[in-house]
């Protein structure tokens, strides 16, 4: 695979929209009602109770009472400690711990974890999974995603993606910012390995949707690797012609220190390597290690930070018992 491939696939150009392009939202009930499809959003959360009332009234008021796309919006929680659950009941989401879904499964914690356990618990043919600490709120975040998945019979799976102005603690925007470890990590390793890929503009945006059939049938990291895998898996398994991105052009998110983005791009690359290893891309030759070691000088001494992140993958929800049961699979 060249360069020269990723540069002039008409993916980018067939496959990649503008949120715009689907603003006729009863256009996009129709197409939903003639298809008999049901649509559930998930936001997985955790401490998110300044932003997470704007989100479900926006969503509810647009989505479901103007125009009713939406089914239900479900809210799976990794174990707030602040209001995030009582707010979100009291508008009206339905609310989840993760550790109390499939609960006869040992427990973890992590955002993919959260959204893996929200396929057992959501109904719809269609899954959106959103952010909840979005500051920009707009019911485009919803529609964007779900118009190419509508329009057409052969888009299984959209990815976000948008200018990501940083807010400072003071309160300020900074027009440039964001995207680190996609240009830093996943943009080099994708080139290396996958030059297609680098077509798809932000691969770690955390808002996306898709059809069950396709999320079922993948394994999902519990943490920070999900989206890389989900890029990966959904194109090794059905190809990059099922994928689609959209332009939401502006998404206000919290900033993220250096060193947390360090913990990020370990999961990540652990993810990576996981995948093109067993492909037989590479040969890792042993065992990888599973601590993140990072450093802190404390009273003039250098002490390691040292986080175990192991990277434990649930497997693909269609092979549980009781998914297959609830779903009447067999």
């Amino acid at each position: 695979m060249t360069a020269g491939y990723a540069m002039n696939h008409p993916w980018i150009r067939t496959n990649t929209f503008n949120y715009h392009d689907f603003g006729d939202l009863a256009a996009l009930v129709d197409i939903k009602h003639r298809k008999g499809l049901t649509i559930s959003l998930c936001l997985p959360t955790l401490n998110e109770e300044k932003t997470i009332a704007k989100e479900i009234v926006i969503f509810k008021s647009e989505l479901m009472s103007r125009y009713p796309l939406l089914d239900e919006i479900v809210v799976i929680d990794s174990g707030s400690t602040d209001k995030t659950l009582e707010v979100a009941r009291s508008y009206g989401a339905d609310v989840f711990k993760a550790d109390d879904i499939l609960p006869s499964l040992e427990k973890y914690k992590g955002k993919g974890e959260n959204l893996w356990k929200a396929l057992y618990i959501t109904q719809g043919d269609i899954i959106i999974y959103l952010d909840a600490d979005i500051k920009n709120i707009h019911h485009r975040f919803v529609y964007g995603l779900l118009g190419p998945l509508l329009i057409t019979d052969q888009i299984k799976y959209t990815k976000a993606f948008y200018d990501r102005p940083i807010a400072s603690d003071t309160g300020k925007m900074r027009p440039t910012g964001g995207g680190r470890v996609t240009e830093l990590v996943i943009r080099p390793l994708f080139s290396l390995f996958f030059p297609e890929l680098t077509q798809i503009m932000q691969p770690l945006s955390g808002e996306y949707a898709g059809y069950r059939e396709i999320f079922e049938k993948i394994p999902f990291p519990i943490g920070y690797g999900i989206e890389t895998s989900m890029i990966l898996d959904i194109y090794n398994q059905w190809g990059l012609d099922v994928i689609a991105q959209v332009d939401l052009e502006r998404r206000i998110h919290r900033n993220q220190d250096t060193r947390a983005l360090g913990k990020m791009s370990f999961a990540i690359l652990k993810t990576f390597i996981n995948r093109i290893s067993a492909q037989g891309l590479i040969d890792t030759k042993g065992k990888m290690f599973d601590e993140m070691i990072q450093y802190s000088i404390v009273k003039d001494h250098i002490e390691p930070d040292i986080a175990n992140l192991q990277g434990y993958e649930r497997p693909p929800m269609i092979e549980i018992p009781e998914y297959q049961e609830k779903r009447n699979i067999f």
